[in-house]
């Protein structure tokens, strides 16, 4: 039952600031359908209360500064002055490189590459007022449930964010990349991104989204909702980076709905941010339909990462895997939740999970809850979690061998997190991830 507007906190009068904005929106040209799903959104958002502390999904997170924050909303593209020679070091060599600037795409800095007959890569705005209209039309909001204030609010300001299409039976030769780039903004000002994902029966394709904050001030926040549809037999591999900087904000939640027989490989590589929540909802809605979902975090100084995975088993014979890892240092906070839940008949479930955390200070802190839900009785599910520092008893091996003990844990460190990494089947893109990694944790480097 959603929440009545007498129930919401006095704070909670900030969200004014966010659907004044809508009136901008509404001297723009958009079809009646979006037009109803963006009112449907503000009647959610302004009816829905704020996350807070005493929701289960939300204990151990606090986001109380960006509940306290009277944040604007953006509805245009802003000013600039990025060129393709200023995000060259974020692109990804042999990838098509499409990008969004604070949740707007720009053509004009981004790679134009024929792609198979009937695919489609770049702007949902474009795909809204194109040909994929009706497409559009027909997933857009398919897949997101009623998650939070923020999700709905997102649903408010539709506008643009990375679309893909790929038609049934069709590969993509070429991996698609979305470069999405916060930059230096007005104070207290949101920007809204939408992103649709859609692969028809057969389809096959590999996507990565890196998310990167450049000059960014200490204001600057991300409000992000992405939805995936994978029809029978469709696999997708989807790599998502996200480095918000020290000082960034950033709330995303990706809805995935899989078809019969599909494969969804996940990998979240979260860098950096002062809060970051990842939230990962997959339905496993038909038989044989199977999930992978990889994490790696590395937290610093006072930051706050929270990866909150939800995996439903709703068909029989479905399959899912989830394996993150964390590296913590400074006064970090880190919460993992894992929830897999199997719904009364979703027999010959085959489910596995695992959170491994190294602290690397005595200030660090995470909170880890692998959790299961099961309502069937023919099913193998399994879970499992490990918090602690560099085992001492290998940091004595090595310097048993002449190696001094910041090296040595410098070492351990890039082990563990680059496991992870290196698990990314595209070359061009784990090389990427992996000289972060090694640069963060070198003693040689660093210091």
């Amino acid at each position: 039952m959603a929440t009545t507007i007498t129930e919401v906190p006095v704070f909670d009068l900030t969200r004014e600031h966010f659907l004044r904005d809508m009136r901008r929106l509404a001297e723009k040209a958009a079809p009646a359908w979006l037009v109803k799903a963006r009112a449907e959104g503000a009647a959610n958002f302004a009816d829905t209360v704020w996350p807070h502390s005493k929701m289960e999904e939300w204990r151990d997170t606090n986001i109380g500064a960006l509940v306290d924050t009277e944040y604007y909303s953006m509805t245009t593209l802003p000013r600039h002055t990025l060129a393709a020679f200023d995000t060259s070091p974020h692109r990804i060599e042999g990838w098509i490189n499409l990008v969004f600037v604070d949740g707007f795409f720009d053509a004009a800095i981004s790679d134009t590459s024929d792609l198979p007959k009937g695919a489609v890569a770049g702007s949902l705005a474009a795909a809204i007022a194109g040909p994929a209209q009706d497409l559009v039309k027909r997933h857009l909001g398919s897949c997101l449930g009623a998650r939070s204030a923020y999700t709905a609010l997102n649903t408010a300001f539709i506008q643009d964010g990375p679309f893909l299409y790929v038609p049934q039976g069709v590969e993509l030769d070429r991996p698609v990349h979305f470069l999405c780039i916060a930059t230096e903004r007005q104070e207290n000002v949101v920007s809204h991104y939408r992103a649709l994902l859609v692969l028809e029966a057969m389809a096959k394709a590999t996507v990565a989204v890196t998310s990167v904050a450049m000059g960014a001030g200490e204001n600057h926040f991300d409000n992000v909702v992405e939805e995936i549809v994978l029809g029978d037999g469709a696999a997708l591999t989807h790599c998502a980076v996200i480095d918000a900087g020290t000082t960034g904000r950033r709330l995303c939640t990706t809805e995935t709905r899989q078809g019969r027989d599909s494969r969804f490989d996940s990998y979240s590589i979260t860098l950096g941010g002062a809060i970051v929540r990842n939230q990962m909802c997959v339905m496993l809605g038909e038989p044989g339909a199977e999930t992978h979902l990889n994490g790696l975090y590395l937290n610093a100084a006072a930051a706050l990462i929270d990866n909150n995975l939800h995996v439903t088993h709703a068909a029989t014979n479905c399959t899912s895997r989830i394996a993150y890892k964390g590296v913590l240092d400074g006064a970090s906070r880190s919460v993992f939740t894992g929830r897999v839940l199997v719904v009364r008949g979703a027999q010959k479930t085959d489910s596995m999970q695992l959170n491994n955390n190294l602290l690397l200070s005595d200030t660090a802190r995470v909170e880890s809850r692998p959790q299961l839900e099961i309502y069937a009785d023919d099913v193998k599910c399994t879970h499992g979690s490990t918090v602690g520092p560099p085992p001492p008893e290998i940091v004595f091996y090595f310097r048993s061998r002449g190696v001094d003990e910041k090296t040595a844990r410098g070492m351990l460190t890039y082990g563990f997190a680059e496991d992870l990494a290196g698990r990314i089947p595209d070359p061009a893109l784990r090389r990427q991830l992996d000289g972060i990694i090694y640069r963060r944790f070198s003693p040689g480097i660093n210091g």
